[in-house]
This record gives structure tokens, C-alpha cells and sequence, in this order.
């Protein structure tokens, strides 16, 4: 099924989504995990995963990241928390391969990303907080799928997150965005009217309206709630 959310989430960027956010009062706009490979923006509901050391759940042995992606389809992005500070690979190209078969739409992982050369020649987005070579085999395990996860350097750093599945998640070159699933028809309202005032400028600009006109006090306090 196709989720409407999704698709109108899909044709905003993350900076008019983060200036709704502002003018909603509410948190999500997340920096310091760029687009490793892929091209263009994502969006899409959140499939969250939790990496880190100790044991792995109960059960038969399953590499991390299979079960989000078997779970996953083309409306979800998932979401990977391995915020432990061990230097080892919480994705990889193996996955990337599954998840980009299985249609998902991209991958969002605060923590290292393996076999980035592999997601780029796959034309996959992933976006991730750093790289290695390091494998997760020894010292990281998968602690949970569809459970909560945190994203997001300290607030005075860019402010972090907590995901949760089913979460409303955007990312394109400017920030990840995470929208709470309670939250996400009046953001998209908000966002949406905030593009649609910024289109009506460009096309001022380009029939030749000064831009100190355009960019006045309309624009200066369009993020103020009246």
C-alpha cells in the first residue's frame, strides 16, 4: 500500500521540513550524518536496529541488519544506532545489496559505515556517521530490531533523537529529519505551506523582483507562530 505521508514527505527537503519543525516547536533535525552514496533525497517510515557490544538476542545466529531488512519495504528507511565507540561496521555491502533487492528506500546509521565503495556502486543511499574497514564479526553485535534508537551528536552539537518504528524519517545533503508518527500531518501542513512561500519567491526573483523585496519582513518572521 502506498502511504500518503510518505509520498507528500518525499517532495519536501530537509530544510523546509526543519523549518516547520521550528515553527511547530519540535526536535528532529539532525546533522553530522552525510550521504555516503546514493543521489538524491530519502523518506520513509523507520525500520530502527540497535548495534553495540554484549550478546545478541536469543535464538539462532543471525547477522545484524537481516532482520530489518526481511521486515523493510520501499516506503521504510532504516535507521541503525551504534553509538558505542567501538570503531566496527554497523552496515555494510552485503546488506546494502539486500536492502537495495528488497526496494528499501535507504539506510540511515549513526555509527560506521563498511564497504562504502560498494553502496556507491549499487547507487544506494546510505548516510552514516563515519567509515571503516572494521568488521562487526568480534565486537559488535545486533541488540534489537523495531525497538527504540538514539541518532545525533549532544544538542549543542545538532541535537539528537529517538527513533522509534514507524517514525517518519527525511534525509537529503542538508540533515537527517525524523518526524514523530503523531506529528506527522501537521508538519507536513506547516512544511508544505513554508515551500510553497518559497516557491512563489524564486519565481519573483526570476521575473526580476529586487531580492531585498523579496526577502523582507514576510520572509524574516514567516517562522513566528501568530
Amino acid at each position: 500500500m502506498t502511504n500518503p505521508h510518505v509520498q507528500r514527505l518525499r517532495r519536501l527537503d530537509a530544510c523546509a521540513v526543519s523549518d516547520a519543525l521550528d515553527k511547530l516547536g519540535l526536535p528532529g533535525a539532525i546533522t553530522g550524518l552525510p550521504q555516503r552514496s546514493g543521489a538524491g533525497r530519502i523518506a520513509g517510515r523507520a525500520v530502527t536496529m540497535k548495534v553495540g557490544p554484549g550478546q545478541p538476542p536469543p535464538g539462532p545466529p543471525r547477522h545484524l541488519g537481516c532482520t530489518a531488512i526481511e521486515v523493510a519495504g520501499p516506503e521504510d528507511v532504516i535507521v541503525v544506532e551504534q553509538r558505542s565507540g567501538v570503531e566496527a561496521g554497523c552496515w555494510g555491502g552485503l546488506l546494502t545489496l539486500g536492502a537495495k533487492v528488497r526496494g528499501v528506500a535507504g539506510v540511515v546509521a549513526d555509527g560506521p559505515l563498511r564497504d562504502v565503495d560498494e553502496a556507491i556502486a549499487y547507487e544506494f543511499p546510505v548516510f552514516s556517521r563515519s567509515l571503516s574497514s572494521r568488521t562487526a564479526r568480534g565486537r559488535v553485535v545486533e541488540l534489537g530490531t523495531q525497538v527504540p534508537v538514539v541518532i545525533g551528536a549532544a544538542p549543542e552539537a545538532g541535537g539528537q533523537m529517538t527513533v522509534c518504528p514507524g517514525d517518519y524519517v527525511l534525509a537529503d545533503r542538508s540533515a537527517v529529519i525524523v518526524i514523530a508518527a503523531a506529528d506527522i500531518e501537521r508538519v507536513l501542513e506547516t512544511a508544505e505551506l513554508i515551500a510553497g512561500r518559497e516557491a512563489a519567491m524564486a519565481k519573483a526573483i526570476l521575473a526580476g523582483t529586487p531580492i531585498g523585496e523579496v526577502m523582507g519582513g514576510n520572509y524574516e518572521h514567516m517562522l513566528e507562530n501568530k
